[in-house]
């Protein structure tokens, strides 16, 4: 949510704020807000696709930050898109809004764009740290209030919403939470973080004594996320006209003169034509409810890990699903599908000539769709969007060219092992997990006894590597894997060699390997161009990543979770790509450590093992170094395959058909 214009606003006149010293207290945290704003003061470079090792640094920082001034945290995140879906427009623009963004960094012009995968690896880093949250069903901001209020502790947040909700114990705005800035204190009480609180009696004051009561109407008058403010036009012209501080004083100005909102909002309806009056009364008053804090009892959840919210059960969902998304377990993007049958693949910065990034990993999403919609009678009547195909249908909004568009897509039709009526959604957990481990790799396209030599943490990334490999277009090229591995083994040196755990010592070898590493990132890049073909490779073995781990989460984590912190550096993959056209012996980085470089050639071998011998050498550019590598790779993979019986894919998206596209 958020009011349009009111942050700068509030920001121009200092006066609405009040100090405060954060410490020694509980603090509600928007966790939407907070993975937003520690993820552009981490980033860099937003062109390559992210580097979450630095972002779970980042997120690191800030909780121990919090710790030190001995605040408890408990963090509360945004969902789905809920039932009703009312921010279907207002979502629809903000990925427009993504998309021109991505558009413009493809281009080389500055811009920022939240990397794909930064809200999995912030739910990761607060799982390791300990760090207490839950996943709403839908918007959290209600949510958010209603705790802050039973605790009467501060809301932390990034959200002009709050400045409208009657809070007990205020609004801090993370653009002045100094974190960073740790204030040393006085006395026994110790640090402290140096912050602001918007201080709603101030504001209210400085306009003629405002009710506060009235702040949801204004809110709502003046244009969030579920009114438009142009449908007030006629109203805004004729009462709340434009003074030298524009709509916004116009109108809390105007509203100054009324007691209380039923009589304010009984004024701006005689500016509309009878016919409108009452459709518009309807819609106004249903937005200002969502300025109520919720009675859902977040409390309870973080005492107990009980999720009790009416809507939820209204849904009917299985238990073990509304449980597994409030744990952060199941993605939103599992939730609206199952809920709404629709859902957004957010662009990244790819070349916008080819199709979206997210096209091969479509048979993984059909998987999805077929598990998620396999549902009782008794859920699937609850659904607002039931369908009556034998087959689900989902609607799927993301890029085509250089616009957004929506496809409908049928999701897939699941082995005969899961058609049973014993393995519907709400008994999914009852399959055994032999069963669901055998869908995931199937869906893949890889055999398990492919990723036996492989870390068992490793082994979705790897299996994911491999279904990209099969279902890009344009093909991968070698450099481009050879570089993505290198990457992982790099976050595998990286943890080895920074575990804050002072036993094992890491081996000698492996500290060598590593401060060269180290070295070799501080040398100056001879070719710093941007590959966007490159770019778009590793945006989609992203997408294919981000799917592959939403079908292991549904399927009950049959592989392991990867930490994606140590998994992918964007800019690290980009240059390593870059140094190997030009300096192959770059492969051998982390030639010191005997560990670093068996694990390189395991995965190395066990990718390149799932496809043709003169895969990659067909599209090399010289015959030479066509014949040289063919020699070599050869021996290898006739050795392994000798092993390893051959994989079966399911990239084949004729057998997967979309079913239309619209505007």
């Amino acid at each position: 949510m958020g009011i349009q214009g009111l942050t700068g606003f509030v920001e121009e006149r200092g006066a609405f704020f009040t100090e405060l010293r954060v410490r020694d207290t509980k603090l509600v945290i928007d966790g939407s807000s907070l993975y937003h704003r520690l993820c552009f003061a981490s980033a860099v470079d937003f062109r390559r696709g992210g580097d979450y090792g630095a972002f779970a640094a980042t997120v690191r920082d800030f909780f121990a930050s919090l710790r030190a001034c001995r605040v408890a945290p408990f963090v509360v995140l945004d969902g789905g898109r809920g039932p009703e879906d009312r921010k279907l427009p207002t979502l629809r623009g903000r990925a427009a809004e993504r998309l021109r963004a991505a558009q413009g960094l493809s281009r080389g012009e500055g811009g920022c764009l939240v990397p794909l995968l930064t809200r999995e690896a912030f739910l990761q880093a607060l799982g390791r740290l300990g760090v207490p949250f839950v996943q709403c069903l839908a918007e959290a901001d209600r949510e958010i209030a209603g705790l802050a209020n039973r605790w009467g502790c501060p809301v932390l947040s990034l959200d002009s919403d709050f400045c409208v909700f009657d809070l007990a114990g205020g609004y801090c705005p993370l653009s002045h939470f100094q974190w960073q800035s740790l204030a040393a204190g006085e006395g026994p009480r110790g640090c402290y973080v140096p912050a602001r609180c918007f201080a709603v009696e101030k504001f209210c004051r400085h306009f003629g004594h405002l009710n506060k009561s009235l702040l949801p109407l204004f809110a709502v008058l003046n244009g969030n996320d579920y009114v438009e403010a142009a449908a007030l036009e006629v109203f805004f012209c004729k009462a709340a006209r434009r003074g030298r501080h524009g709509r916004l004083q116009g109108l809390l100005t105007w509203l100054a003169q009324f007691a209380e909102p039923g009589e304010a909002l009984d004024n701006v309806l005689k500016y509309l034509k009878k016919h409108q009056r009452e459709e518009m009364r309807e819609l106004l008053c249903t937005a200002m409810e969502d300025y109520i804090p919720s009675d859902v009892n977040l409390e309870d959840f973080f005492q107990k890990g009980r999720y009790e919210c009416e809507a939820a059960r209204a849904l009917g969902l299985p238990r073990w699903v509304l449980d597994a998304l409030a744990r952060g377990k199941l993605a939103p993007f599992l939730s609206d599908a199952l809920v709404l049958r629709s859902t957004f693949l957010h662009v990244q910065v790819e070349n916008m000539q080819r199709p979206s990034a997210h096209s091969p990993a479509l048979p993984i999403r059909q998987v999805i769709y077929g598990l998620l919609l396999k549902v009782s009678h008794s859920t699937e009547a609850a659904s607002p969007s039931k369908q009556t195909n034998e087959l689900p249908v989902v609607c799927e909004f993301d890029r085509l060219q250089k616009t957004l568009k929506k496809t409908f897509v049928q999701g897939a039709s699941l082995p005969t092992d899961f058609c049973d009526d014993h393995f519907s959604l709400d008994k999914l957990t009852e399959v055994p997990m032999s069963c669901r481990l055998m869908l995931l790799m199937e869906t893949l396209g890889v055999k398990m006894s492919f990723l036996e030599s492989i870390p068992s943490h490793l082994q979705l990334p790897v299996a994911v590597t491999c279904y990209w490999i099969h279902c890009s277009e344009p093909k991968v090229k070698l450099h481009q894997l050879k570089a993505l591995l290198l990457t992982i083994v790099s976050g595998e040196l990286h943890s080895i060699t920074n575990d804050s755990d002072p036993t094992p010592v890491p081996a000698e070898d492996n500290s060598i390997a590593y401060n060269n590493f180290l070295k070799w990132k501080e040398k100056k890049l001879q070719n710093e161009d941007f590959d966007l073909d490159a770019a778009h490779s590793f945006c989609q073995w992203q997408c294919c990543l981000q799917m592959g781990l939403y079908l292991n989460q549904l399927l009950g984590t049959p592989l392991s979770e990867p930490d994606l912190s140590r998994l992918y550096n964007g800019t690290l993959v980009h240059r390593l790509y870059q140094e190997l056209k030009s300096t192959p012996s770059v492969e051998n980085l982390f030639s010191s450590s005997p560990k670093m470089t068996l694990l390189y050639q395991v995965l190395l071998n066990t990718v390149e093992s799932t496809v043709s011998p003169d895969f990659f050498q067909k599209m090399s550019k010289t015959k030479s170094e066509s014949c040289k590598k063919k020699k070599a790779s050869n021996k290898k993979k006739k050795a392994i395959r000798s092993a390893i019986p051959e994989t079966r894919h399911l990239c084949d998206v004729n057998r997967f058909a979309s079913l239309g596209m619209d505007d």
